[in-house]
This record gives C-alpha cells, structure tokens and sequence, in this order.
C-alpha cells in the first residue's frame, strides 16, 4: 500500500481493535493490548504511576486529572501529519521517541503522540509484508496502560464491562470493552487480564481515548464509592513501555534474550496469556518483571511486552540486535493498519464508538457466557445489560435484535472503497449501509478489502451490493474476516 494512501486514510479518526465471530477471538484478544498467562512471580514495575481510588473524593479527582472536565478537541480524528512540531506542539513522547528518530523512522502525530508511520529504505507495504515473512516490532507505547486493584477490583471491571472475569484464570486475559450506562454504546474497547487473583488486573485501552477513558473511569470510581463498595485502587502506568513483536519468528526471536529460557518456556506459552520474564540487554545486564503477553493486532503470532520506562529502550535494542535486520526490523502505523484490516480488527472511531454496541459490531462473544442473564446493576449486571442481552435475541425469536451489523466486503478492482463510501443495493441503488475501513491488501496482492455496517438481513457472507466510490457503482460481496487466516499459537484442544 502506498504511504501516501495510509497517510490520507488515517486523517479522521483514532485507534483500537476488534475481533469477528468465534475465529476473531483470538484475532480481537490479540488487539493491541497485552494479554495474560501462566506466571510463577509477578510483581509491578517501577513505572510511574498516577493513582486514583475508589476513595479518591471528586476534588481529589480533579486535581489528579484537571484536564478530565472537557474532552479534547482530537478525540475522533486520527490524522497522520508529516509536521507534528507545528500542528501539535504539545504532542507526547513514548520512550523510544529517539531510538526511532535514529533509525529514519517518519514520526507523525497519532493519538497524543510522535509516532513512526513509517521507516526510511521500507514502504508500507515492505513493513506489511516483512510482518507476515519474519518479523516486526512495533512500539506501542502510546497505549494507555493501567492496574486495578483492591478487594473490590473484579466486581468493578465487571460493572463497565460486559468481561465474565471470574471465569477468568490467572494470567489469561480477555478482549472486552468499556459500555456506557444505559445505551450499552462501546466507550471504548480494551484488553483486561487477570494478575494472580481476583484483586489485581492489568488493563489496557486506546491512546487517543485516554481523557475520555479516564473521565469514565474517574466517575465510575466515583460512583463505585458512593454506593459504599469495596476499595479499588486504579493506577495509570505513565510512560510504561510497550512493544509489539510480531510475526513468524517472534518467538526465537524474544528467546534469543531471556535470561533463563526454561522458566520462560515461551513453547508452552499460548495466545491470551502472558508471564513475567527477565531478559539480558546490553552490557551483561538483565531486566526482570517485563510482562510478555502472547498475542498483537496483526494476526500473526507474536507478543506484547510492558518494559518499565527506564528498561524500554535498552530491552528494545536487545531484541533488535539479538536479531538482525535480516529477522527482525522495526515497522510503524501504515503498516499497522493495513496489517490489522486483513486480520478483520476494528480501529476504535472509525470501526466502533459510543454509538455502537457490542451486538452491532459482532462482538457478541465478549459477553461472558455468565454474564447473560442479570440486568440489575444492584446484583451485579454491566453497563448496558438490558440493551445489549435483549439484542442478543433476533427479533424472529421474540428479543429487540439489531438493525445494522458489521461484516467485511471484498470489491471489485479500481480504487479502493474508503471510510465514508456507500454501502447500496446493487440493483436499486438504496443505501444500505457504509464502509468503516477500506484499503488494497498487501498479502491478497492488493485486492480491496472492507469492513462497514449494513442493515440486518444484508449481513450474510456472500451477499452482493455495492459500494459507490468516486460516484460508481462497485461490486461488494460481503465476506467472512479475517480476510488472511490468522497464525495465533493457540493451546492444544
């Protein structure tokens, strides 16, 4: 893919993840976020962390996040600039910021943050496909990494989502998302693990939803207080590292620097669980308590690793040099996004947002299995719990069902379908719905893909509509994601 044409797509939004039916579960828990696993002795870094409780007072609350009143304006647009020094002068820094500068990388604003778009010698499509061949590393950093702790911590994450976390073992986690009271519209969508027992989790969510995110949780907490329930402690990591090692060679790759590959055993380490590991950087050092969690948003295997900010760039640089760039080099967003669209994940803003529930955006599955009968906030429901358990049920069989749902498309060739074009009957010309993300697929040797909203009823694969771009009709057929199968090492049956 083009830069140019990531660069001009990802003008208007913001981003996240997703998964698509039974198969995408694996494909949406592997989402950017970080996921959990078996581990013998976990303990927290010494990552900086702002902390709000269950007991913090309202006041308190403002004054650890003033700027939590009003939302920012850049909620909602993504865009990548080639001067964020002149657009956003207030941008962010992840801890890697000059490790890319120093390897070429094209930092543009995304989220909050300078971030790599792109490295120089590679197009996107030359990352996109290393990916897929070797392997990538992807900084991640800009995500917004949090601890929930406390007597009260499991039954307060199951209040703002719809996650089923005391079925939840240790060290495994889940995709969920944060819903809105009443609505049960998808504030934000999030990867919980669960750290040893039920009092402490590990929680990440999007970089460009971080005020709105917090301001939820901030009054969630708030209200968790009032009603007099047990104390939950909530820290955000601030400038906690994390990158993405992503595709076939992952695994050798992240075992060439482990300090003791045998406590790792990363064979036995499967998608959706994640250990805490020691490895070996420059100088004979070792770095301990890095969180290695199995999965990404690529659909390929790989891991996500949470470095304590001091560790980032020297645990970075291990992983890098123990490689080589004939294994390992480093990609940036253009590539992430095009890689994540194959894998049929959402890009919150664009794929999701608060109008959109869980039911609508085929993400049905995150409402655990126990989680589907109460809808009193008192006895323990989420968020939205009428609303999206009474569209659980079509309406053939007597429940509120949907009108629209999210599927993928596979157009004709010409130019490629892009958010905002048209959804419409391909003999009538009645909208029927509209793209959310679009672009040429890389690993299909550019054939378009798509994913969108259509109007139940036009939602089953293999139905043909059309799309209108640059005001033509053009052939959809609405397919199955993920578009290119998915490599997650799964555990065995």
């Amino acid at each position: 893919m083009k830069a140019s044409r990531v660069l001009a797509r990802a003008r208007k939004g913001v981003p996240t993840l997703q998964a698509s039916s039974r198969q995408q579960h694996a494909a949406a828990l592997s989402t950017r976020a970080t996921c959990s696993s078996l581990s013998s002795t976990p303990a927290s870094g010494p990552s900086t962390a702002t902390t709000i409780s269950s007991r913090t007072s309202p006041r308190q609350h403002a004054l650890l996040h003033p700027s939590l009143a009003a939302l920012p304006a850049r909620l909602g647009r993504r865009h990548y600039a080639s001067t964020p020094e002149t657009s956003e002068p207030s941008l962010n820094k992840t801890p890697l910021y000059d490790l890319h500068v120093a390897h070429g990388a094209k930092m543009v604003p995304f989220g909050g943050f300078h971030m790599p778009v792109q490295y120089a010698g590679q197009s996107v499509a030359q990352e996109h496909h290393f990916t897929r061949s070797h392997a990538s590393l992807f900084d991640v950093g800009h995500m917004v990494q949090h601890r929930f702790e406390g007597p009260g911590a499991l039954a307060f994450l199951q209040r703002v989502t719809p996650a089923g976390l005391s079925s939840l073992a240790p060290y495994h986690s889940t995709l969920s998302a944060l819903l809105w009271p009443g609505t049960g519209g998808i504030v934000d969508d999030t990867i919980v693990t669960k750290l040893g027992d039920d009092s402490t989790f590990y929680v990440v969510t999007n970089a460009a939803c971080r005020d709105k995110d917090l301001k939820y949780l901030g009054e969630q907490l708030e209200a968790w207080r009032g009603d007099g329930q047990p104390a939950v402690e909530h820290k955000v990591l601030e400038d906690q590292g994390l990158v993405a090692l992503q595709g076939p060679l992952a695994e050798n790759i992240l075992g060439d620097i482990l300090a003791d590959p045998a406590a790792a055993n990363l064979a036995e380490l499967y998608f959706g669980q994640c250990r805490y590991v020691a490895v070996k950087v420059a100088g004979g050092r070792q770095v301990g308590d890095v969180l290695v969690s199995r999965g990404g948003y690529t659909g390929e295997d790989g891991f996500e690793i949470s470095i304590a900010p001091a560790d980032a760039v020297a645990v970075t640089e291990a992983l890098l040099a123990a490689a080589h760039p004939d294994r390992l080099r480093l990609a940036g967003l253009g590539a992430r996004d095009s890689l994540r669209l194959e894998a049929g994940m959402c890009l919150y803003g664009h794929d999701l947002d608060d109008t959109t529930t869980p039911v609508e955006g085929a993400l049905s599955w995150i409402v655990g299995r126990d989680r589907r009968a109460e809808t009193d906030l008192s006895r323990g429901a989420f968020h939205g719990a009428a609303a999206v358990l009474a569209q659980l049920k079509p309406k053939s069989k007597g429940g509120s069902g949907v009108d629209r749902r999210r599927v993928g498309f596979v157009i004709e060739k010409g130019a490629p379908a892009r958010e905002g074009s048209e959804v419409v009957d391909a003999a009538t010309g009645e909208k029927v719905g509209v793209v959310t993300s679009g672009c040429p697929s890389p690993t299909l040797e550019n054939r378009n893909v798509a994913m969108g909203y259509v109007k139940d009823g036009r939602h089953k694969a293999g139905t043909e509509l059309a799309v209108l771009v640059r005001g033509r009709k053009r052939k959809a057929v609405v397919t199955k994601m993920p578009f290119v199968e998915t490599k997650y090492k799964k555990a065995p049956a």
